[in-house]
């Protein structure tokens, strides 16, 4: 007890440190800013994050304090533990106006690509789209069985459940897919987003906890899992270059500064791609990101000692900060969504999808050279989760933040895929 240290603090210097920010959240003193959203943020993470790693079973199978740290906020919300003022202010921090979680996306996205070796980073991105596909095809399979033990038809089970649970999210799948629904019956869309999201919402959760199970059988298994940062089988281990450059604290500041500038490159392009080519399938400006980061390390356009401080940035914030990211997810979780849709079938059909999901997507990755886990994780799960934040609770709870630009090529290119396929779907049968 006197050695435990939470984050590098001793157990009584963070005590002091967490009732000092809890007495300030509940004297209204917190300031409602940055500085304040991310403290009471770090200390709520840590807690759970703590307790979480302790707890026998749910520390090795559904995915440890990270997972925790999300559940446990939803719950303090739920029944307003926390103060109204700071769960919009914690809710800002996460999205908008402060966005941290897109910040926090974007260091991952940037340092995880430039990370890879060029020729391996080639390889995996070929082989992926067949991946996402086996993904989807497995889902709609086991949910087409599942549904049918509930009466469900396969018509029903396709378009109310796959599609939404395997659309890349709530902004970029439930919501255009409800806007499509709505163009071609003539049907209200919040008469399909409303069932749309509570479904997501268990689907989110199943595959957030088996993102957990992965982990376990992976470690267990070593054979189907590779170090965390690449699919590729057989791979040679990613070198680092780290000991050929020498990183100055100014190359930090240039690799922020970089991945930031990328991220506004993709905006541009995914505004060009609505305004001009093909406004009724969006593609968000973080699938162009990926591409144009992908084509940056391709042509070996970023000078070594920048790669390799966007690597670094990326390993901080994933070893550090995804706990405020986890207790953001948490806070924008609405429980009453989750309880209204939670039926036996409900919950059998989304289990069902998420776990057609994982052996679709592993087994199409084993067969074009990924490790079946990893791909499972990326391929699978990042697309029957809740997009970008649910991207992060997954790759958490499975410790693969490393796999995060294969997480956003699922729910951007993935989901835009889905999009495609319930245009004609509900053409032909709606």
């Amino acid at each position: 007890m006197k050695n435990l240290k939470f984050f590098g603090l001793n157990i009584k210097l963070f005590i002091v440190l967490a009732l000092l920010v809890i007495l300030a959240m509940y004297t209204g003193v917190l300031s409602k800013d940055l500085a304040g959203g991310i403290a009471i943020m770090m200390v709520i993470g840590i807690i759970f994050n703590e307790i979480g790693e302790r707890i026998p079973i749910w520390n090795s199978y559904v995915g440890g304090g990270l997972v925790l740290a999300f559940l446990g906020t939803a719950f303090l919300v739920q029944f307003n533990v926390i103060p109204t003022e700071y769960v919009e202010l914690m809710d800002q921090v996460t999205s908008k106006p402060m966005g941290v979680l897109n910040f926090f996306i974007i260091a991952l996205i940037t340092g995880s690509i430039l990370g890879l070796n060029r020729d391996l980073m080639l390889k995996s991105f070929s082989g992926y789209v067949p991946a996402i596909l086996g993904g989807l095809v497995g889902a709609g399979i086991l949910g087409v069985l599942a549904g049918l033990l509930f009466g469900v038809s396969p018509t029903d089970t396709i378009i109310k459940y796959v599609l939404p649970v395997m659309g890349g999210g709530n902004g970029a799948g439930a919501v255009p897919l409800s806007q499509i629904y709505e163009r071609v019956t003539g049907d209200t869309a919040a008469n399909y987003y409303g069932f749309a999201i509570a479904i997501l919402t268990i689907a989110n959760i199943f595959a957030i906890i088996s993102g957990g199970i992965l982990n376990n059988i992976g470690k267990k298994s070593t054979n189907l899992t590779g170090d965390g940062n690449t699919l590729i089988r057989n791979a040679d281990e990613i070198k680092s270059d780290k000991e050929s450059y020498e990183i100055s604290i100014k190359d930090y500041a240039g690799a922020i500064l970089m991945a930031l500038t990328f991220y506004q490159a993709g905006r541009i392009l995914s505004q060009l791609w609505e305004n001009y080519i093909l406004p009724s399938i969006p593609i968000h400006a973080f699938a162009f990101m990926i591409i144009l980061v992908s084509v940056a390390n391709a042509f070996d356009l970023i000078p070594g000692s920048l790669r390799m401080a966007a690597k670094e940035v990326q390993s901080f914030f994933s070893k550090n900060l995804v706990l405020v990211i986890m207790v953001g997810v948490g806070v924008s979780t609405d429980l009453n969504e989750l309880w209204a849709a939670i039926t036996l079938g409900n919950v059998i059909i989304a289990a069902a999808i998420v776990i057609g999901a994982i052996l679709g997507s592993a087994l199409v990755g084993w067969m074009v050279g990924f490790y079946p886990i990893d791909s499972a994780v990326t391929a699978g799960l990042c697309m029957a989760n809740r997009g970008g934040s649910g991207d992060l609770a997954v790759l958490g709870a499975a410790d693969r933040m490393g796999l995060i630009s294969y997480a956003q090529l699922s729910s951007r290119l993935g989901g835009g895929m889905v999009l495609v396929i319930a245009s004609i779907l509900f053409g032909f049968f709606l």
